[in-house]
């Protein structure tokens, strides 16, 4: 059993998976992660695991769990099932090398857009070769409505909603309208460059805003919420065998 890690900017997610299969999968604060962690490695024999962090992790949680399990720290180094054409290959998040992994092993051979929806918009391209060349980063949702009640004076701080019109008539709905509304079109206009030069291309959208923004789209696209565990596994696997 694998034991999979991703410490993000708002979050944990842990997950188990038998081989390829997910069989497990949970959420949930920084607080708990040893806590949680070692209670899976108990409960299902997890011999081997993978982390990844972006987010806040103490040291010694790291040793405790080297202790218990091989674990991989990913980072730069790490070997990858792709070639990495980044620029600055070591300040790549590990949160899109995990990414980029997934879509090697889901779609291989294949043009993949990989749009990570979460505290940050993520845009990752990898082509039909196994070549990743990088792509985009901006605000995601739950940022942009903290940015206009932070650097504004009586702009209040809201939670995402869809407006029903595009044409705000309020200041809450006319907020509800730019910040949602933008997103969407932001993203829907990212797809349309990246098809512009890449016909055949795959689009995948994931992160915790992907239930809100799936169903809003023009694109057509692929909507997978545990992409990036996918991608974790799929390291961890790629390194062991």
């Amino acid at each position: 059993m694998n034991l999979i890690i991703d410490v993000g900017n708002s979050r944990v997610k842990m997950a188990v998976f038998n081989k390829s299969e997910l069989i497990h999968y949970e959420i949930f604060t920084y607080e708990n992660l040893l806590k949680e962690a070692l209670a899976l490695i108990e409960n299902y024999k997890c011999k081997q695991g993978i982390i990844s962090f972006v987010g806040p992790i103490k040291k010694n949680e790291i040793i405790v769990l080297e202790s218990k399990i091989d674990l991989i720290i990913l980072n730069s180094e790490t070997k990858l099932p792709f070639k990495n054409c980044y620029s600055t290959p070591k300040t790549l998040g590990v949160d899109r090398i995990a990414l980029v992994s997934s879509a090697v092993k889901k779609f291989p051979n294949e043009n993949v857009l990989i749009i990570d929806a979460g505290t940050c918009i993520t845009y990752d391209f990898l082509n039909s070769e196994g070549l990743y060349f990088g792509g985009g980063i901006s605000p995601g949702l739950q940022m942009r409505y903290k940015a206009l009640n932070t650097f504004t004076e009586k702009l209040p701080l809201l939670e995402p909603s869809f407006p029903s019109n595009y044409i705000g008539d309020s200041t809450v709905s006319s907020m509800h309208s730019g910040v949602v509304n933008g997103v969407i079109n932001e993203i829907d206009g990212t797809i349309k460059k990246y098809k512009e030069k890449n016909q055949d291309l795959t689009v995948v959208l994931t992160g915790g805003d992907v239930n809100f923004l799936s169903n809003r789209l023009k694109n057509s696209i692929f909507a997978i919420p545990n992409f990036l565990l996918e991608g974790l596994n799929r390291i961890l696997t790629y390194n062991l065998d």
